[in-house]
């Protein structure tokens, strides 16, 4: 019941938010602060978004064994110890590939995720789907259900209501059948 009231009151907050600006952004094309939400992704600004830590710590690394080196969109990606890094000031930084990023093998461990949409391979907070011979990071469908956070997730509250983010992509503990699970309920729009 409170998963229903929460959700019905995002989908009123962002009707009533996305209404006004709409009209706004329509006024005037040149206007670049006037914010539109999309109501199919529930997209929500990030300004709106409050980090229970403000501060994230980056973990730093000097060397990675045996990595790969990939490169997206003239950035290259190294690939070790199932984590994805960039290099900088000397060190390798773990980070989360960027949407449309692919790769030819999955990493271990990774988990089939169904949805009615289409089907993806989740790994540390990450969703592949198959393309060609190769798997692409791709954004999620609202609805998919995960049965664990990936472990760099952070702690957010919207208007009051606590969600959970990675990478933004906004989950909400829900249960299924008396196991704790995770819902996309949205996404964090830099």
């Amino acid at each position: 019941m409170k998963n229903i009231i929460k959700i019905s009151s995002l989908l009123i907050f962002l009707l009533s938010v996305s209404i006004p600006e709409m009209a706004t952004a329509q006024k005037s094309r040149e206007s670049k602060k006037a914010v539109v939400i999309n109501k199919e992704n529930r997209r929500v600004p990030s300004k709106k978004v409050v980090y229970k830590k403000p501060n994230k710590k980056v973990i730093t690394v000097r060397t990675l064994p045996s990595r790969t080196v990939i490169k997206h969109k003239s950035i290259n990606y190294y690939y070790a110890n199932n984590k994805f890094y960039t290099y900088s000031g000397g060190r390798y930084i773990a980070i989360a590939p960027k949407k449309g990023f692919r790769i030819k093998t999955l990493p271990m461990g990774y988990i089939r995720v169904k949805h009615p949409q289409r089907n993806y391979f989740w790994f540390n907070g990450i969703f592949y789907i198959q393309v060609d011979n190769a798997y692409e990071v791709v954004e999620p469908e609202v609805g998919t259900i995960i049965y664990e956070l990936p472990k760099d997730y952070e702690r957010v509250t919207i208007d009051g209501y606590t969600y959970y983010e990675f990478s933004n992509v906004l989950y909400e503990k829900i249960q299924i059948d008396g196991t704790r699970a995770y819902e996309v309920v949205g996404f964090i729009d830099q």
